[in-house]
């Protein structure tokens, strides 16, 4: 309820452009709210806290205006309450407690994953993986889809006596994608296709031209073009997923090996039935 408050208040800043700021070290101070100094390290906090929240057409200075107005509220509505005494109550301290300990985990789990998310390690990851992936074979095809053998059939004839099939397709193809590009369907791996299509296109030759061939969506005419092998996704093209992947693991193995070493004591009464452990905590990329 507080953060929407605060988000709720700060909103207006962002219809007001100033100059973009430079950014300096996190000790510098960039505001003041009754003394209370603000400094770049808070705006820091500030941002990763509210990711996502921030306005998207907003620009970098209207973002900068927003996290100095959020964190001036922050500290006026924290003095009021540390004057109103709320800092003494027992529910106030047993929370402090609790979030003590939830941004240590936090942090630990972040450091830690930093010190093993490395790029040599992502690249091992990918050396390991890429050994056990079998390439696939792909085909590049163009096809005229008709609804009857008839049709097909007369099709087949033309192509097979000269006509240019790109040509054909865009005249007769019944299907909205591909018939404007001269029936190419671009490359395919057999399981991208129905079984009948995939069937006859991968035991032709490149050039050749099916006899009309029957799916689902009807006839089709099948041209092959070519073959090839499909290129395995190079280390920069999955850089990104391995991290994330690589990510998920070693913030995984951390609590897992944490909950091997724990002794947990039940001192309620629990059901029988076992509940299933809770997912690890997901921490933000440091």
């Amino acid at each position: 309820m507080l953060r929407t408050l605060l988000l709720a208040a700060t909103a207006a800043v962002l219809l007001a452009g100033t100059p973009a700021a430079v950014r300096a070290a996190p000790e510098t101070v960039v505001a003041k709210v009754d003394g209370m100094p603000i400094t770049e390290a808070d705006l820091a906090l500030a941002a990763e806290e509210l990711a996502g929240q921030i306005p998207a057409q907003a620009t970098e200075a209207q973002k900068r205006d927003f996290l100095v107005s959020f964190v001036a509220d922050m500290k006026l509505l924290s003095r009021a309450a540390k004057d109103a005494g709320v800092d003494k109550s027992p529910a106030f301290k047993k929370k402090l407690a609790y979030m003590r300990e939830k941004v240590l985990l936090d942090e630990y789990i972040a450091v830690e994953t930093k010190k093993q998310v490395t790029l040599d390690a992502m690249k091992k990851l990918y050396d390991e993986s890429i050994k056990s992936v079998t390439p696939e074979e792909e085909a590049r095809a163009r096809h005229i889809l008709v609804e009857t053998e008839d049709e097909a059939k007369a099709i087949a004839k033309r192509v097979k006596g000269g006509e240019d099939f790109a040509k054909v397709a865009g005249e007769a193809s019944k299907d909205p994608g591909s018939g404007k590009e001269g029936g190419d369907l671009g490359w395919f791996t057999k399981d991208r296709m129905v079984p009948e299509f995939s069937e006859a296109a991968f035991k032709m030759k490149p050039g050749e031209v099916s006899e009309p061939v029957k799916s689902q969506f009807g006839w089709h005419v099948i041209k092959l073009e070519e073959t090839r092998t499909k290129p395995l996704p190079s280390f920069d093209d999955v850089k990104d997923q391995v991290e994330q992947y690589l990510t998920r693991k070693v913030q995984n193995d951390i609590v897992v090996a944490l909950r091997a070493k724990g002794k947990v004591e039940r001192l309620d009464a629990p059901t029988p039935a076992a509940t299933p452990a809770p997912a690890p905590p997901e921490v933000k990329k440091p």
